[in-house]
C-alpha cells in the first residue's frame, strides 16, 4: 500500500470525518469517544444569515469556533445574546465549561466581560499581536 500526502481544497463533512477518524479511535481507547455535537446559532435578517455562532460540544465542554457579529449590528447586545444562548444550550447538554480563542486586535475585552479568563497566549500570531485562549466554568442547567 502506498500512502501519500495530498493537499485538499474545500473540506466537506465527509472528508473532515475521514481525517478526524484516527483521532476518534485514539480517544475511544482512552474511553473518551470523540463525537462532537455541533451548535450553530445564526443572526438572520430579511436578506438571510448575517453572522452568528458556531460551536462544538464534546468531552463536557463547549468550544466556540466562531462568534461573528457584523459591524453595523455591534453594540446592540447580539454577541452577548449569542454567547449566553450557546452557554445555556451547552449547560443543558451537560457541559461544565466553555472555551474560545480570539486575537488581541479583536475581542478579548468582550470575553472578559462575559466572565471568561485567560488560560493561554500565543505571541506574535499574527506578528505584533497575540492569539488569546479563554475559558469559563458554566453553571449547571436548572
Amino acid at each position: 500500500m502506498t500512502v501519500r500526502i495530498e493537499r485538499i481544497e474545500g473540506l466537506d463533512g465527509d472528508r473532515r470525518a475521514a481525517i478526524t477518524a484516527p483521532f476518534a479511535e485514539a480517544a475511544t481507547v482512552k474511553r473518551f469517544a470523540f463525537s462532537p455535537h455541533h451548535l450553530t446559532l445564526a443572526l438572520t435578517d430579511e436578506h438571510g444569515i448575517d453572522g452568528g455562532l458556531i460551536a462544538q460540544l464534546y468531552w463536557d465542554w463547549m468550544h466556540v469556533e466562531i462568534l461573528a457579529v457584523p459591524e453595523r449590528y455591534r453594540g446592540k447586545g447580539l454577541g452577548r445574546a449569542l454567547l449566553e444562548q450557546a452557554e445555556s444550550v451547552a449547560a443543558a447538554s451537560g457541559c461544565t465549561g466553555a472555551w474560545v480563542d480570539t486575537y488581541s486586535f479583536q475581542s478579548p475585552g468582550f470575553y472578559e466581560k462575559m466572565g471568561y479568563s485567560v488560560f493561554g497566549r500565543l505571541p506574535n500570531y499574527p506578528k505584533g499581536e497575540e492569539r488569546i485562549f479563554f475559558a469559563k466554568q458554566l453553571k449547571a442547567a436548572d
